[in-house]
C-alpha cells in the first residue's frame, strides 16, 4: 500500500518550518530549536492500517509539544510508540524528565501532555488507537512515559524496521491480523510474561531476523564473515540462527543471496568501474568464475550481460517505491483509523 506523505520540499526555504507546524496543529505544537530562515527539510510517511498506523519521520532539531490547548481542541488519545534509528529526545510527561537515545522505543500518549525537544532524528512510530487495542490497555497505560530499554524493547524496535519493508505489500485484508500481531509484540515488550511471550513468538522471530540481516548487510565484504560468529555479533544461538532461516535455504544461502544483490546493484550502476573480478573478489566470491556461475543462477543473466544493459541505459538500480502525498493534515490523517 501506499502512505500518506507530507513534505516541506516543495514549499520555500523560508515557509518550511510554519508549514511544518501547520501540519500538525491542533494535535500539535512546534518550536524550532535552530533557526530555520534557510530551511526545514522535514517529511513523514503514514501508512493507515485500520486502527493502527505507522510512520516514518526525518525532521531538524525540533521541540514538540501536546499542551492542554491541544487537547481540548482536539481529544484524540492514541498510544505512540517512537524508535529513533537515528537521533535523540528529552521528554518530559506528567513532570517525569525521561532522555530517550537512539534504537530505543519509547511509548507515549496522545491523552497526556508532554513536552519532547529532539535532535534531528529519523524514526519509525506505531499510532495504536484505544478501541483497536482496548485489551491491553492496562499494559499500555501503566508503560505511558517509559523507555523500553530491555531486550525485548530492543526486539520491538528491530520488528518495526522489518515491518516497514513489507508495508507495500499489504493489504486492507491483512490489518486485522496485524494488529493483532503488533498488538501481541507490543505487549510482550511493554509486560514481559512466559505466556506473552509464547503468543507473540512469531513477531519476536521477525525482529530477530531484522537483526541478524542488518549485521549480515553491515559485513558482506567481511572474508572471514560466517554463521558462527554472526551468531556471536547478534547474540543467538547457532539452532536460532538456523531456524530462522529454513524457509530461505539456509543462513550461508541467505548471506551469499545478499552479496549478489549487492554484486547487482554495483553492476547496474554506470558510474562504477570495478571490474567483474574485482567485484567478485570485494563480495567474498572465491574467484569470478564461481562469481559468474552463482550471479546467472540468481538473475538468469551473466554479470557481463547486466553491465552491458545498464551501460546501454537498458536496466537502472532498482528504487524506491514513489512517494506522493495524497492531501490532509496530521489530524486527519491518524483521526481516520
Amino acid at each position: 500500500m501506499t502512505p500518506d506523505t507530507f513534505t516541506t520540499q516543495p514549499v520555500r526555504s523560508q515557509d518550511q518550518f510554519e508549514a511544518w507546524r501547520e501540519w500538525h496543529q491542533p494535535v500539535l505544537d512546534f518550536l524550532p530549536q535552530q533557526s530555520t530562515r534557510y530551511g526545514f527539510p522535514a517529511e513523514v510517511h503514514l501508512w493507515k492500517l485500520g486502527g493502527l498506523a505507522m510512520s516514518r519521520t526525518s525532521v531538524p532539531p525540533v521541540s514538540v509539544a501536546r499542551t492542554k490547548s491541544n487537547l481540548r481542541r482536539d481529544p484524540i488519545d492514541h498510544w505512540v510508540i517512537n524508535y529513533c534509528v537515528r537521533g535523540t529526545h528529552f521528554t518530559n510527561t506528567a513532570g517525569a524528565a525521561v532522555e530517550v537515545p537512539a534504537k530505543v522505543p519509547f511509548l507515549s500518549s496522545l491523552g497526556q501532555e508532554f513536552l519532547h525537544e529532539r535532535t534531528h532524528i529519523d524514526r519509525v512510530s506505531f499510532l495504536m488507537a484505544r478501541d483497536a487495542f482496548g485489551d491491553i490497555a492496562p499494559l499500555l497505560d501503566a508503560t505511558c512515559g517509559s523507555t523500553l530499554d530491555t531486550p525485548l524493547g530492543h526486539l520491538l524496535g528491530d520488528y518495526m524496521m522489518a515491518l516497514e519493508h513489507y508495508l507495500p505489500d499489504v493489504t486492507e485484508g491483512d490489518f486485522p491480523r496485524l494488529a493483532r500481531a503488533v498488538g501481541a509484540m507490543v505487549a510482550v515488550a511493554a509486560a514481559p510474561s512466559a505466556e506473552r511471550v509464547a503468543v507473540a513468538a512469531p513477531q519476536i522471530d521477525v525482529g530477530r531476523k531484522e537483526r541478524v540481516r542488518r549485521v549480515i548487510r553491515k559485513h558482506l565484504r567481511t572474508p572471514t564473515f560466517r554463521p558462527s560468529i554472526l551468531c556471536r555479533l547478534v547474540g543467538i544461538s547457532r539452532s536460532n540462527l538456523y531456524r530462522l532461516f529454513e524457509d530461505t535455504g539456509g543462513v550461508a544461502r541467505y548471506i551469499q543471496r545478499e552479496r549478489l544483490f549487492e554484486a547487482h546493484a554495483v553492476l547496474t550502476d554506470p558510474s562504477n568501474t570495478q571490474s567483474i573480478s574485482a567485484i567478485a573478489e570485494d563480495l567474498c566470491f572465491a574467484d569470478a568464475s564461481s562469481f559468474s556461475r552463482a550471479f546467472k543462477r540468481e538473475f538468469g543473466h551473466s554479470p557481463g550481460e547486466v553491465r552491458s544493459a545498464a551501460h546501454a541505459g537498458l536496466a537502472a538500480p532498482a528504487t524506491m517505491r514513489s512517494l506522493a502525498s495524497s492531501g490532509g493534515d496530521f489530524g486527519e490523517l491518524i483521526r481516520g483509523f
